[in-house]
């Protein structure tokens, strides 16, 4: 070991985080974790894994700790390990954006089939949710609403949003959001909410995003009015 240079030694440990984050389940996962602690059945479910193989990247994610476990009784609750993990996702997200064109080809494609491609300008869009000039729901499931949401957003799961229309008023723009620009759940909102009349948009940001960009986040149950 002495004679291994100190360099080496030290870049087989940052080789270590490279590795972790290498397969996109387990981006994936870190995503999920970001919006909220889960456990890993509810995980497993998300992503289309069993358990057991989400228990597995899991692992490899917890060496690396770049999560975290907390445990009551015989729950186990992950968590991202620490406030540097969730900006260093996006971090990396945003590096593949700037470099790989492929990337941003892909998500064009994924919009021009929903028919989501849309002329309307994201920074006027932004202002509009900053000022309230619009209605912001939020799509997500209720969990992950209560551990952090957009500021004056009200929660309104996808699988909810059809029988809770009559909530929302049909005078007003409506701005849906959901875990940021690779989540569809925001695009099938707005699908719905116009095929109901309602003038909708899509905002690309999750929360995460949204705080980067120094917007509030409040965390905390949903207003009564949106139950």
């Amino acid at each position: 070991m002495a004679d291994v240079p100190f360099k080496q030694l030290a870049y087989e440990q940052v080789a270590r985080v490279g590795k972790a984050i290498s397969s996109p389940i387990r981006l994936e996962i870190l995503d999920l974790l970001a919006q909220a602690p889960s456990t890993v059945e509810r995980l497993a479910a998300a992503i289309g894994h069993s358990v057991a193989n989400t228990s597995q990247h899991l692992q490899v994610l917890r060496q690396c700790r770049l999560v975290t476990t907390e445990k009551a009784g015989t729950f186990v609750t992950y968590r991202l390990a620490g406030d540097a993990v969730g900006p260093f996702l996006l971090q990396v997200r945003a590096l593949a954006h700037a470099r790989l064109t492929e990337l941003a080809q892909l998500r064009q494609d994924v919009l021009a089939r929903r028919g989501a491609l849309e002329g309307v300008d994201s920074k006027a869009l932004v202002a509009r949710v900053r000022r309230g000039d619009v209605t912001v729901i939020d799509v997500r499931p209720s969990q992950e609403y209560t551990a952090g949401h957009i500021a004056g957003a009200i929660s309104i799961p996808l699988a909810d949003l059809r029988r809770r229309l009559r909530r929302l008023p049909k005078d007003r723009e409506i701005v849906a959001y959901c875990r940021g620009p690779y989540c569809v759940m925001a695009l099938d909102a707005v699908t719905l909410l116009r095929t109901h009349g309602r003038t909708a948009h899509h905002l690309e940001y999750g929360v995460a995003e949204w705080q980067a960009l120094g917007g509030r986040i409040v965390v905390g149950d949903a207003p009564a009015a949106s139950r």
